[in-house]
Order: structure tokens, then C-alpha cells, then sequence
């Protein structure tokens, strides 16, 4: 799996060190400022974001806003220190580990693996997507109910994906996945760039969390992008087709749709919801209504259960 080193300097002799020294990681990529680094932060999500600017500490908050936000909170962060400013307040600046500019030539290497497997053994994310995985999942889902925040949760299943799989490969298969995490991502983060979630089940099941009012546009905006995106995947003989052939479960050819996407919603205001169980459950009832439907739909619950 490729592994992706963001470097926010503006430091021309440090990123060259980097690159010099770093040249095992095949993704580099550099920014001079962090502002300009976040819209590639949250569309691609660098396996380690190595910080250098001359004073860290006027990147505190930008810096705690994005650790803040669950999806980010698996992101290691190395800073770069200049040996003649004075360390900054590690109460308010949220790194994992630094080193002294003097020393980057020399132990940067090692500095940036110890942050790798350090992440992997602290961190519960997906390895295909670097999403959050269902312990994050879990987490975030019930830490809003316990501070009673109104959101809208989505729980998001690709529907024929198995027949894909069987068909073109699991390479191809993972890639359908990948994407469409990053698919979801987007949509997610672009309609709501501030307190959502987006985290991966596993398979081909992933969620999403938004505040209510924008959770339908939302999906409406994951099934378009999903549709447009999803014929790419096939061959063009298939995709001229509309469908695949491809062996079910007893062994017998069949002939079976593109991938689709189905969504089942729940809101929090729709009922008395105490554990992340019974809205996880409410999600799936209403996502099993989705697959009812041929072809992408959303399905939510807008009855109330509130006693």
C-alpha cells in the first residue's frame, strides 16, 4: 500500500533534506502553509503530516481543530523545531513527536517510521480507506448521544458487489471500496466541513454522520457522484451491457446489475435513543428497505418513537 508524507515548510533546504532522506516513501508531497495543506487533507488523508514552520505555536488552533475532528484524530504529526525558538506549550500544540532542525539529516528517518508504527499500534482505522473503523465508529456514534447532540447517522451498502468482486478481481474490488470512501469523504466534507464523520464499517459497508437538515441532500449527493463514477470501474463490453455475469451462491451463472449504492437513515429527533446499538439498528432496518428498490436510493425514518 502506498504511503503519503504531507510537509507543510517554507523552508526550501528542509524539504529538500526530506525528500533526500525520505526517499523509501514514493508520496511526498509540500505545502508552505497548513491553511493551504487542509483541502488535501481532507480529500486524500496522509498516512503522517510532518510540521515546520517557524513559530508552531501560531498553528496551534488551526492544528487542534483538525485533530479535533474524529476523522483526523489517527493522523500522526511530527513537528520540525528550530533550535533558537523556544519550545512551544505541548499543552495547546497537538504533535506526536518533533525533532530539532539540526538534526532532520540525520534522524528524520528513524523519527518518521517510529511515527508509523506507533500509529499503527495506537490507531483503529481501516486500512484500505484510513477511515475510522467500528470502534471509532462506535465511540463517536454514542459520545453524541451522551451529550445529546442532534445529528442524522447513514449507514451506506453497495448493492452487487460481490458478483464484481468475482468477477474482475479483488483488486479491482478494493479499488471500488477505496474510492468509495474518498467519494464519501468528499461529499461529506464539502457539504458539512465542521463536525461530521465519516468512518468504514468494513467490506463494502461504511457511515456517515451530518447534522439533520443536511443529511438528505447529502445522500442525494453520494448517489449522483456514486453514479457517475461506478460505470468507470467495468470493462467496456460489460458497461455497454448494463450488467456482469457472474456465479451465486449455489454455483449457477447469473446475470447481475452495476454496482448501486443503498443508504438507510435515522435521526436522532425521530426517537429516544440512549446506546449507539439502537440507532445503528434503526440505520439498518431502513437500509434493508433501500435494497428493496432496484438501482441507488436512500431510505429514511421519519416516523417518530419518542414515547
Amino acid at each position: 500500500m502506498s504511503v503519503t508524507i504531507l510537509i507543510v515548510s517554507q523552508d526550501v533546504a528542509v524539504t529538500k533534506i526530506l525528500h533526500r532522506t525520505l526517499t523509501g516513501y514514493t508520496n511526498i508531497i509540500v505545502f508552505r502553509h497548513l491553511q493551504s495543506a487542509f483541502d488535501f487533507i481532507y480529500n486524500e488523508i496522509p498516512n503522517l503530516l510532518i510540521l515546520d514552520l517557524p513559530a508552531i505555536s501560531e498553528t496551534a488552533n488551526q492544528l487542534r481543530t483538525m485533530k479535533e475532528d474524529p476523522l483526523f484524530t489517527s493522523l500522526p504529526v511530527l513537528a520540525i523545531l528550530n533550535e533558537q525558538n523556544p519550545p512551544p506549550d505541548w499543552t495547546t500544540v497537538i504533535v506526536d513527536d518533533y525533532i530539532l532542525k539540526g538534526d532532520i539529516e540525520r534522524d528524520i528517518a528513524v523519527r518518521v517510521q517510529l511515527c508509523f508504527l506507533r500509529s499503527q499500534r495506537v490507531v483503529e482505522v481501516n486500512p484500505l480507506t484510513r477511515l475510522p473503523g467500528n470502534i471509532s465508529i462506535n465511540r463517536e456514534i454514542q459520545g453524541r448521544l451522551d451529550r445529546k447532540t442532534a445529528f442524522a447517522l447513514a449507514y451506506i451498502d453497495l448493492n452487487h458487489f460481490k458478483p464484481f468482486n468475482d468477477r474482475y478481481g479483488f483488486s479491482r474490488g478494493d479499488d471500488v471500496i477505496r474510492i468509495t470512501g474518498r467519494l464519501l469523504l468528499n461529499v461529506v466534507k464539502n457539504k458539512q466541513p465542521q463536525n461530521s464523520f465519516v468512518g468504514h464499517i468494513g467490506g463494502d459497508d461504511f457511515v456517515c454522520i451530518t447534522d439533520m437538515p443536511l443529511i438528505e441532500e447529502t445522500c442525494q449527493e453520494m448517489i449522483s457522484a456514486f453514479e457517475r463514477l461506478i460505470p468507470t470501474f467495468y470493462d467496456p463490453e460489460d458497461r455497454e451491457a448494463g450488467f456482469i455475469q457472474s456465479r451465486d451462491r449455489e454455483g449457477r451463472m447469473r446475470s447481475y446489475p452495476s454496482i448501486s449504492i443503498s443508504i438507510g437513515i435515522a435521526r436522532t429527533d425521530n426517537g429516544v435513543f440512549s446506546h449507539y446499538g439502537e440507532l445503528t439498528s434503526l440505520t439498518s432496518e431502513m437500509r434493508q428497505f433501500a435494497k428493496q428498490h432496484p438501482g441507488s436510493c436512500y431510505r429514511i425514518n421519519k416516523r417518530s418513537s419518542a414515547p
